[in-house]
């Protein structure tokens, strides 16, 4: 079957968004973009990027990577997109044969990889499965593959959601990335500031 497109006028509304890149874009032009929705005992994400490689999203206690449950969907040399498990140990993700996913699907087209699986809320206690009922940060990471196999994810600090995320709340929420994001950051505006300043107090 052909794969549905990401809808993004329920976000915020009947599931959680998460949008990385220019403002205003959607899970086709974005950088990258995540959404969650609950469906009974399951949680259904879709990940998009703008990539040929693979999308990702990782769980974890922190900001930082490390110790962290992912979920990747990854474009191999065949065409196919394909959902694999991955825990961080450090900075390095291994691969995880337990792979929480089900009804997967997964397209490549028009140089993105776009994916949408289901994994359970509850899990039975497990290292390197979280529970998805408690809160965790999101990581979001893309990057390029080699054969199907993930390499080093395109940018040095990937985005972090700001607080810990919660399956039962729906949000949408847009982060610039780095090419917009030159005049909103606070050391921005306070050498704007600063330079204003500096230049009224020059003038006679």
């Amino acid at each position: 079957d052909p794969f549905a497109k990401i809808r993004v006028d329920d976000c915020g509304k009947t599931k959680g968004c998460f949008r990385y890149g220019k403002p205003g874009c959607n899970a086709e032009t974005c950088d990258y973009f995540l959404s969650y929705r609950r469906i009974g005992a399951d949680v259904e994400f879709e990940l998009s990027a703008d990539t040929d490689g693979w999308v990702a999203v990782g769980f974890s206690s922190d900001k930082k990577m490390g110790g962290d449950d992912v979920m990747a969907c990854v474009h191999d040399d065949n065409g196919r997109v394909r959902i694999q498990h991955f825990y961080n140990v450090g900075q390095w993700a291994k691969e995880i044969q337990r792979n929480p996913a089900r009804d997967e699907e997964g397209v490549f087209e028009n140089n993105r990889v776009t994916c949408r699986f289901k994994r359970p809320v509850y899990v039975p206690r497990e290292e390197t499965i979280v529970d998805l009922h408690l809160s965790w940060y999101y990581l979001f990471a893309w990057g390029p593959a080699i054969q199907g196999s993930i390499t080093r994810h395109d940018i040095d600090s990937p985005p972090v959601s700001e607080r810990v995320v919660s399956i039962y709340k729906y949000e949408d929420i847009f982060m610039p990335s780095a090419a917009y994001q030159t005049f909103s950051s606070p050391f921005c505006l306070l050498l704007i500031v600063a330079l204003t300043f500096y230049l009224l107090m020059g003038t006679p």
